[in-house]
C-alpha cells in the first residue's frame, strides 16, 4: 500500500487494541509499521477501555507516527449504567486512563461513544454522563438513544424503559454539551500551526482539503498541492466542523512532513 502512494494507515476492529497478533499486541504492530519507509501517519479504531496496555500509552508518547488521537467509547458515565451494559469499567478508570493518555501524549483528542437512555437510566445517572464529557474533555463524540437489541438482557428490561421524550431531551443535552467542546477546541486551534495530509480538492476553486493530526478536516486554497503531500499550515479559521488556515510555506513537488 505505501509502494502504490498511501500515506496513512487506520488499524479497525471491533475491539482493536485486543489484537494478539503480534507478540507485544497492537503497541508491537504500531512500531513494526513505524519501520515502513514512506508510511507517514498511523491511527487506529475502535478500541476499549479494559484492554489498553502501558506498551499502547506509551507508544502515543514516542512513536512520531502515531497521531495524537484516540477514540476511546466510555458509554456513560453512571457506574450504576455501565454495570448494566456489562461494561467492565468505572467512570473513574475510564478518567484515570486518560489522564495516563494525556501524560504520555498532552496535545491528545480524545472522541468517543455515548447511549443515553438505557433501560432504567435515572436523571442522576444521566448527569453523571454529562460530568464525565466535561471532565474527560472530549473533543467530539457519537452519541445515540437507546434502542432495544432483541436477545439482549436490557431488551427485556420492558418496566425499565426510558421514556422515549426523556431520552430524546437527554441526547440533545448531551449533544448540546459535546458540540459546544467541540466549537471550543477547534476555536483554540486558530492561530497554531498544524501538519495536514492533504486528499482531494475542496469545493471551492483552488482549494484543497486534507486531515491535521488531531483529525480535523481543514481547507487551504493554494496552487500546487497534490493528494498525499503533507504540509504545515496555520490556522486562520474555526467553523462548525472543519478549520481554514494557509502554508506557512509554498508548496512544492516535494513532499513535506
Amino acid at each position: 500500500m505505501v509502494a502504490a502512494g498511501v500515506r496513512e494507515i487506520t488499524l479497525l476492529g471491533q475491539n482493536v487494541n485486543a489484537y494478539n497478533g503480534h507478540p507485544q499486541g497492537l503497541a508491537g504492530l504500531i512500531w513494526e509499521l513505524d519501520r515502513i519507509d514512506g508510511l507517514a501517519r498511523i491511527r487506529f479504531t475502535t478500541s476499549h477501555p479494559n484492554d489498553m496496555d502501558e506498551a499502547l500509552i506509551e507508544a502515543h508518547g514516542t512513536c512520531d507516527k502515531l497521531m495524537p488521537y484516540l477514540h476511546l467509547p466510555v458509554q456513560s458515565g453512571s457506574d450504576r449504567i455501565l454495570k448494566a451494559m456489562n461494561r467492565k469499567h468505572t467512570a473513574e478508570d475510564y478518567l484515570r486512563l486518560i489522564e495516563r493518555f494525556r501524560a504520555a501524549r498532552p496535545d491528545l483528542h480524545l472522541s468517543g461513544d455515548f447511549i443515553v437512555g438505557f433501560p432504567g437510566e435515572t436523571d442522576e445517572d444521566f448527569e453523571d454522563t454529562m460530568e464525565i464529557t466535561r471532565a474527560a474533555g472530549f473533543g467530539t463524540a457519537f452519541s445515540f438513544k437507546y434502542s432495544p437489541r432483541p436477545g439482549t438482557p436490557a431488551a427485556e428490561k420492558t418496566a425499565k424503559m426510558v421514556a422515549p421524550e426523556v431520552a430524546s431531551e437527554r441526547l440533545q443535552r448531551l449533544q448540546a454539551r459535546i458540540t459546544a467542546q467541540q466549537t471550543a477546541l477547534q476555536d483554540s486551534m486558530v492561530g497554531r500551526e498544524v501538519s495536514v495530509l492533504f486528499e482531494k480538492p475542496g469545493r471551492m476553486a483552488g482549494q484543497m482539503v486534507g486531515k491535521s493530526e488531531h483529525l480535523h478536516a481543514v481547507h487551504v486554497t493554494a496552487d500546487d498541492i497534490a493528494p498525499g503531500q503533507i504540509h504545515r499550515v496555520r490556522i486562520t479559521q474555526s467553523a462548525p466542523n472543519s478549520l481554514a488556515g494557509e502554508l506557512v510555506t509554498a508548496p512544492s513537488n516535494a513532499t513535506v512532513n
